[in-house]
């Protein structure tokens, strides 16, 4: 397990790759964001440390440089600043979880492996998806509620699967041009066909059902949950 640490201050950095190789992990030390960001995109790691408050180019511009490339390694921003926006911007700039200085060893060990298993669990290919008595199996394509196989044509099962991987959360039309229909450049609107699809899965899925598991939220999209119509 390789971590690259991106450090400026010599004695934390000294203290944090002792400390991470006697647990057994292999560390390297960036001492600037430069060599960092460089070290990143020309070598393979399964953990980032970073700190925000970086010599020239700081650990947010980074971390969103990097995320933009679509870096996926997890990162773990290790910093002072401990405010709440300090915090929500590192988390919405890509960071994976952050921990504010000074902090205990114990618990950025404990962190690590937090990040790391869902790291692991993120990477486990999902080969069914389901909700309540609906199921769907990635691997046959096969799709069926209570026990009742259903007939989907391609798009359908796309919206479907997307539609269950997102259950719980309000799926927008812009999401699903993007994510399903694969269209950028939202000038020619999909609302219409996204509506018709819609309608002809609800038909399939819930049609004979008496519990609704597909909902619209008026002027937001739709969403997949259990709770009833």
């Amino acid at each position: 397990m390789h971590i690259l640490v991106i450090e400026d201050e010599p004695k934390v950095a000294g203290a944090l790759k002792d400390g991470l190789e006697a647990e057994g992990y292999l560390v390297s030390v960036a001492p600037t964001g430069e060599d960092g960001f460089f070290r990143l995109t020309t070598e393979v790691f399964d953990l980032v440390l970073l700190d925000l408050m970086l010599p020239g180019r700081d650990g947010i511009e980074i971390l969103t440089a990097l995320r933009k490339r679509g870096f996926e390694t997890p990162v773990l921003i290790l910093t002072a600043r401990d405010s709440v926006d300090d915090r929500v911007l590192g988390l919405d700039s890509g960071a994976d979880d952050y921990l504010v200085k000074p902090f205990a060893f114990p618990e950025l060990l404990a962190r690590i492996r937090l990040v790391l298993r869902r790291e692991k669990k993120e990477k486990e290919p999902v080969l069914k998806l389901a909700l309540l008595d609906l199921e769907m199996d990635l691997m046959t394509r096969k799709v069926a509620r209570g026990g009742q196989e259903l007939e989907l044509t391609t798009r359908e099962f796309e919206l479907l699967e997307y539609l269950l991987r997102n259950q719980g959360e309000i799926v927008s039309r812009e999401m699903l041009s993007r994510d399903v229909w694969q269209v950028k450049d939202r000038s020619t609107p999909l609302d219409n066909v996204i509506d018709v699809h819609i309608a002809r899965l609800r038909r399939k899925i819930d049609g004979p059902f008496d519990l609704k598991l597909l909902k619209t939220v008026r002027g937001l999209g739709f969403t997949m949950n259990g709770e009833g119509a």
